[in-house]
Order: C-alpha cells, then structure tokens, then sequence
C-alpha cells in the first residue's frame, strides 16, 4: 500500500489558492473496491464508492486537474495595499480619521477630541464627552455614550464633508500660538497633546475655514479626494487617556478606509473569513486552551489537547535548534532585583514589569526578559576568541504586566514563553551567524506553513550607544545576511532600537493577513552592562556582540496564530488525534484497544470512540473534531485484521491491513507530510539489466 503526501506548505497553498484546483483520480486495479467518482479536495464533491467485501486492496493516485464546467470559478481575490506599500491610502486614512472628527464635533457639539492614528486596516479617533446639566431640570447628565444609530449619523456627516470639497491646507505656527488657540476653542486635551510635541514649529491641519488639529501630516489635498463609498465605520470602545486607568475614559470609534469600494468588499470578506477563523472561538471548540478568571486574566492554561501540539511544537523547535549548533538552556523564573537594575529593564520597562516580592530582606523579582539570565552564564568563566560563537537557545516562560483591557486571547498575555535565543560572537562571525539564524527561521516557519515573509531592516536610531564603528559593522552584516537569503526588505531609517539594528519579520498567513513573529537584534548595551569579554588572539579583553533572535516571538501567540492559518484543521503531523477508531459493535471493542495501543507505541496519536452512537453520528463527531483520519471498525474488520479508512479531506478510501496503514501514518507524522490523495499501487518495474541476463 502506498498513501501519496504533499508538504504541508504545498497543502496549504492548494488550500487557499483558488487557481490550485486538484482532483483525485482513483484507479483500482482489482474489483474488490469500485469507486464510482472522482474525489475533488475542498472543491464541493463528495466521493462514492462500494465496496463488495472487506478484502484489501493496494492503491497508487493519479492528480488531474478538475473538469472546468465542474468547478464553479472563484473570484481571485487581489493582495490588499498597506500603509506601509500605498502612501495615497495611508494619507486617505489619515484624512478621513480628521474628517470624522470634524463629523462628530459638529453632530455632538460637546465632544472633546484626543487622538486619532491611522493603523493597519484604517483609523481610529479617541473622544471625550463630558458630564453635561438638563438646561430644564438643571440636573447632571452622564457623558453621552455612542452607539450604533449614533455611528450612521456620524457617516452622514461625513459624507456631506466630502462633497463640500473642502480644501485641507498645512499651516505652521509658534508653540505660543498654538496654545492661545486650542485655549480659546476649549480642547484641554489638545494641550497635553501640546505639551508632548517637543519639535517646532508646531503644525496645524485645516479642513477648509471649519475645523483643525496638530497633525504632523500627510494628507490628501482636500476632502473631495476621499471615496466616501470606501470608508465605513465599524465600531464604538471604550480607552482611557494615555492608557491610565486614573484618568477619563474616551470613546474609540474604529473605521476602516480603502481607495475604492471593490477593496472595502474583499476587506469585509476577510472580516468574515478571520470571524470563523478566531482562535478563541475555536480554542475553546476543540478543546485546546482556556484562560481562566479565577487565576487571572492573561494566563493561559494549556488543555490536553492543546499540550500535545505545544509538546511536538516544542520538539521540534529543540531538535532543529540542536542540529545547528545550538544549547539549550534553562534559567530561573525569578531573580534579585539588581540583576533588572543592573539590565536596565527596571529603569526602561518598569512599568511593564511585576511589582517586585519581598524574600529575607531583599527585593526579587518574576522575569519579564530571560536575556539577563544567559549574560549572567556567559560571565561565569572567562572565554577565549577560539570558543566563541556561543548559541543558547530557551524556551523560557515569561511574566509581563499588561492592562486588563488590553489583553486578547494568546495574542496579548501576561504569562507567555518566548523562544528565546542568544548568540555571543566575534565581529568578525557576525553576518555568517545571521545567515544561519535566517536559515533556520525558514526551515522551522516553512514547517508550519508559513512561506510568506515581509522583511523590515531597523537603522540606528537617534538616540543609540556604541559607535559609529560597530553600527555601521553590524547594519552592514545584517543587510548582507539579507542579501545571501536573496529576501527583499524594506529599510526603516532610526527605527532600531537603542542597543542595535535588527531584522523583523511579519509572515502571511492563509487569508493574506500579517503578523509579526521572528526577531534578530544585534546588541552592544548588555555586553557593555554585564562586563562581558573574551580574550582575543592578542591576549587582549574585548567585548563580544551578543545577538538576541526569536522566531516563533511566543509559543502562545504562535499557537493562536497557527490555529487561525489553518482554521483548528491542523495538519496531520500535529493534529492533536490524528486518528480515531469507529467501532460499531461493542464486540470489537478489545480489536480497537489493541490496535490502539500498538499505534501509541508507533508515536500516532489515536483514540477509540466510545461507540455509543449510531456511526453516522461518531464520524460528524470525528469531523467537528478536525480528526484527519478514520477508520470504521466492524466484525469483518476484526476478523481480516484490516481497517476501513476515512480522510476527513478525501471521504473513504477502502480497507487496509493494520499494519501496513499504521506504518505509512507513522512515516507521515515523522516527516511531516500530509495526505492529499491515493490510490493503486502500479506493479515494479522489471529490472532490464536482469532480464537481459536471463
């Protein structure tokens, strides 16, 4: 028996790729199977067959393409533009945020406004509404609170602004000016905003003689430019000012805006799409994970389920990591709080970190960071230029304080374990380094599906330490790293950070949308903090570079990640049952836990079903449960020691024997390929030499 796989990342691109239309032709060469239709996966048919007994049949597939009148055609759906590709749309965007701004303010005269950023698929706007006294019963009347009628009003507005066709113009001002003039119109927030802006001349926005803000810019050249039909408000929040719960609590309309409607419809489709795919709805359908309230918001607990493919994701992050050379380590989860001083995470990022315990006298505290940790190993022995580079890899589970309105799912947690990883190297071992990183990051993405990239190069930013020497030696490093991958990037000039320039990467996932993941960053702050050296071939003490990389960014962020790209339909290798037995009498009950238990030996992960429902219920239970494989279990099973095999994607394929169908499966879970079709296996071939000779 021969069962025939794809690559996962192949699967997928079937998956989503409307043009990849493949069928499976099944071709038996004996009569004791027939099967009566082509099979099409994700395609709308359903196969047939019948089958005269239980006897096995050997199979091999033929891929064809799909009849065309057969198929109903999709609509190709085009990449959607970003801020970052189209600055006309980030300059909508940004246009159409002020505007509804100027909408509100004339709807509800009392409204304050703050701030309003454009953002990935649109903008949003922050307002304030005051208490305000009933001019009849001189009573107080709580601040307004928006709602959906209030939303269409506000559109109304909008479009009317619109088609008036005002002009937006730039105007430069003093800081004195500015302040007289948000004094004289009452928008106390706007002082804040004032007083945070420490370049001059401050800038001013005006939509015709109407309305105006600080805007820093870019805008369209009047409000007549905006495709009023491709801005649509979506929904109403609540934020607090400057995200501090001590203060006032705004009101955040969220909108979404696009060059013309035909891309607001695909926006909405993905909507739909990315509504079925939530990782919360489904984490919770299949029983992955939960985040309990009673323990606290944004910890996350790990179900069997769940566990199971954070176990082999976990595996196979290690052996990869330790194929390249890598160690792994393990540091504790907290630490004295000197070690964050002398860091400086709890002079930077105090407000991000845990309030610290009291222990004998002394403050420690619960990690946010496990970098402090490995400076702290590199530094326990002096080390030679002929050890280096080291590379510590850790799958270190971190703590950071986060608001409680902020938190969302496994994708903003408090509790989470990074992927953590740190390279101490020569100047000279630099870029080579880098290239291995990059290298491994594609092997291990591509693993999951993930073949997509987006590349940002980071610069150094205004403020920096280190010179200007190895700035430039480590930017050039990374830049010719990216160059032998042969990756297009973009380049954000002064956007690395402090320490060092870095390499981020945003991977697509299955409906096209992006989601930062993998991280390397050069750094000259630590090393210098720590006192960490080497003894170079001089004899003399020099400072390593130390490199921080992370692909995954979290294990619990990937996860949900992951279970969005593939909709919870993992892919077989780390489907968390991949294949569950379907008694139909409780007499072959025994057949099933045998069978099982030699699968559990073999490393597949198998259940037996209960078996106390009808078989048409216990396989739609196998579907809603995204089992991959099945196999129906009845006496004429039991007693030809075969198994009659379901695929969740290609409907029923006949009866095998046990042990050849176990050992395929296997196979296919140790090298991660995925089932696509099958079919006859074709006779071998003669051996010409051989029969020459005979």
């Amino acid at each position: 028996m021969i069962l025939n796989f794809l690559s996962m990342s192949t699967l997928l691109s079937l998956l989503v790729a409307p043009s990849a239309r493949r069928v499976a032709a099944f071709t038996p060469r004996v009569a004791t199977t027939a099967f009566r239709a082509a099979t099409a996966t994700n395609n709308g048919f359903s196969p047939t067959f019948s089958t005269s007994s239980p006897s096995v049949t050997r199979r091999w597939m033929a891929t064809v393409e799909a009849p065309p009148k057969e198929q109903k055609q999709e609509e190709e759906m085009e990449e959607l533009p970003s801020n970052d590709s189209d600055e006309d749309l980030l300059k909508i965007r940004h246009s159409s945020a002020h505007v509804m701004a100027m909408a509100v303010q004339q709807v509800f005269p009392e409204a304050q406004v703050t701030i309003g950023p454009w953002i990935d698929n649109g903008f949003y706007y922050d307002f304030y509404f005051p208490e305000t006294t009933d001019p009849e019963t001189g009573e107080t009347v709580e601040g307004r609170k928006l709602n959906d009628e209030d939303l269409k009003k506000v559109k109304k507005a909008m479009d009317k602004i619109v088609s008036k066709d005002y002009p937006i113009t730039r105007e430069e001002v003093s800081r004195e000016e500015a302040e007289r003039r948000i004094k004289e119109i009452g928008e106390p927030f706007k002082l804040e905003i004032l007083e945070s802006i420490k370049t001059e001349p401050i800038t001013i926005y005006h939509i015709g003689d109407e309305w105006w803000d600080l805007c820093a810019g870019p805008h369209m050249e009047s409000t007549g430019k905006l495709p009023k039909k491709a801005i649509q408000l979506q929904s109403v929040a609540g934020a607090y000012w400057r995200g501090d719960e001590k203060r006032e609590m705004l009101q955040r309309i969220y909108a979404t805006a696009w060059k013309d409607p035909k891309q607001l419809k695909q926006y909405k489709k993905l909507l739909e799409e990315a509504k079925k795919r939530d990782h919360r709805v489904l984490g919770k359908q299949l029983d992955l994970f939960s985040v309990q309230e009673d323990a606290g918001g944004g910890l996350v607990f790990w179900h069997p389920k769940g566990s199971k493919i954070r176990s082999m994701i976990e595996d196979f992050w290690k052996q990869e990591h330790r194929a390249q050379g890598y160690d792994v380590v393990y540091s504790p989860h907290i630490a004295n709080i000197n070690l964050w001083k002398t860091s400086g995470h709890f002079d930077f990022y105090r407000q991000d970190m845990f309030d610290q315990m009291d222990v004998e006298d002394e403050q420690y505290q619960i990690k946010p960071m496990n970098c402090p940790f490995h400076c702290l190993m590199y530094k326990n022995e002096l080390r030679s230029y002929r050890d280096l580079p080291f590379r510590w890899g850790e799958l270190g589970t971190v703590y950071r304080y986060e608001r409680s309105g902020t938190l969302h799912g496994l994708m903003r947690v408090r509790g989470f374990t990074q992927d953590d990883a740190h390279i101490f190297c020569l100047p000279e071992q630099l870029e080579d380094e880098i290239v291995a990183v990059l290298d491994l990051t594609e092997t291990i993405l591509s693993r999951f599906g993930f073949d997509k990239y987006d590349i940002m190069l980071s610069t150094r930013p205004e403020k920096a330490v280190g010179s200007d020497d190895i700035w430039e030696a480590a930017t050039t490093a990374l830049e010719g790293a990216l160059k032998t991958k042969g990756w297009e990037y973009g380049v954000d000039e002064g956007g690395g950070a402090f320490y060092g320039p870095k390499i981020d990467l945003k991977i697509r996932d299955a409906i096209g949308r992006q989601w930062q993941c993998s991280t390397v960053q050069c750094d000259f702050n630590l090393p210098e903090r720590f006192g960490l050296e080497y003894a170079s071939a001089e004899g003399t003490r020099e400072r390593p570079i130390m490199v921080h990389r992370a692909i995954f960014g979290s294990l619990e962020r990937f996860f949900g990640i992951l279970i969005e790209n593939c909709a919870g339909d993992f892919p077989y290798w780390l489907a968390p049952t991949q294949l569950r037995l379907l008694p139909v009498t409780d007499a072959v009950q025994d057949y099933c836990h045998d069978i099982a238990k030699q699968a559990n030996k073999m490393g597949i992960r198998v259940e037996v079903d209960r078996g106390n429902e009808r078989l048409a219920k216990q396989i739609r239970n196998a579907e809603k449960g995204r089992i991959p494989i099945m196999a129906v279990v009845g006496m004429q099973e039991m007693e030809s020691n075969t198994l009659a095999v379901r695929s969740r994607k290609l409907g029923d394929l006949g009866s095998f024997a046990v042990a050849d169908l176990l050992s395929e499966l296997a196979r296919c879970s140790d090298e991660a390929i995925e089932m696509t079709t099958m079919g006859e296996q074709p006779p071998p071939k003669e051996d010409k030499e051989e029969s020459a000779e005979e």
